[in-house]
């Protein structure tokens, strides 16, 4: 049997995702077995500086959906232990940022996260495929800024950190999925830059992406901001090699 994928993505919801609007991506997860409900980031209220001590309630309505990853995007980044785990305290899903690093490790080869719920990437089975979820954050503080002496983190380039970890993944997964919180702009330069990524799903630029197709065939898609719609990306993985459709699904659940 020809594996078959189907994957439904959001990106900048910047707290605009309502009760009625999560049953409607619950109900529209639940119709299709098997199925992936991923989000590229700036989905909560916070901003940079200051966050909600008690949490971010629009992760309760993610968690009902429920998602199944989300990317980690400037909005739930913060420069502080402390607020990072306030800003993601509330997600019962991975959020995944593979260029991310605390600024005590010695290691710039592989993440160094603190927190149980932030990973680099994560490795899931659906539907008879071991699919590679890797996350890839634009970089708020860099190496070179004189606020990384008061940080806890710090990013590194998103393509040079991909480069490094995507061979080990493409190695032991059918499917390397990049779920990317940097750009238009930047996703081109990824499928360029990086060899083994299968598919690229994006946002930060609040972009809707009509089939944008980077370098080797890999396709770029973004589906807009404010939860105004959900993609659809179905994906069918034959011998010749990867068939993609895709759609968008206004998000009218109100």
């Amino acid at each position: 049997m020809t594996p078959r994928l189907t994957i439904f993505h959001t990106s900048d919801i910047h707290n605009r995702l309502t009760p009625e609007r999560a049953r409607f991506l619950a109900d529209l997860k639940s119709s299709v077995p098997d199925s992936l409900m991923l989000d590229s980031g700036d989905a909560i209220w916070a901003g940079n500086i200051f966050w909600r001590p008690r949490g971010e309630p629009v992760l309760d309505l993610m968690n009902q959906v429920p998602y199944d990853a989300m990317c980690l995007g400037n909005r739930e980044f913060h420069f502080t232990a402390v607020g990072l785990r306030s800003k993601t305290s509330r997600a019962r899903f991975p959020i995944l940022s593979a260029n991310l690093r605390h600024t005590r490790s010695a290691d710039d080869d592989g993440p160094a996260l603190s927190e149980d719920n932030l990973k680099s990437h994560i490795i899931v089975e659906r539907a008879g495929l071991r699919i590679c979820i890797l996350g890839l954050s634009v970089p708020c503080i860099t190496e070179q800024m004189a606020i990384r002496r008061i940080s806890d983190y710090f990013f590194l380039d998103p393509i040079e950190a991909a480069s490094k970890l995507v061979p080990s993944l493409q190695a032991e997964c059918h499917l390397v999925i990049a779920l990317t919180h940097i750009g238009l702009h930047n996703d081109l330069r990824l499928a360029k830059s990086v060899p083994g990524i299968n598919i690229i799903l994006g946002g930060h630029t609040h972009t809707m992406s009509e089939e944008v197709c980077g370098e080797r065939a890999v396709p770029v898609l973004h589906h807009g901001y404010h939860c105004k719609y959900v993609g659809r990306v179905d994906l069918v993985i034959s011998a010749d090699g990867i068939h993609i459709t895709r759609s968008l699904i206004p998000l009218n659940g109100e």
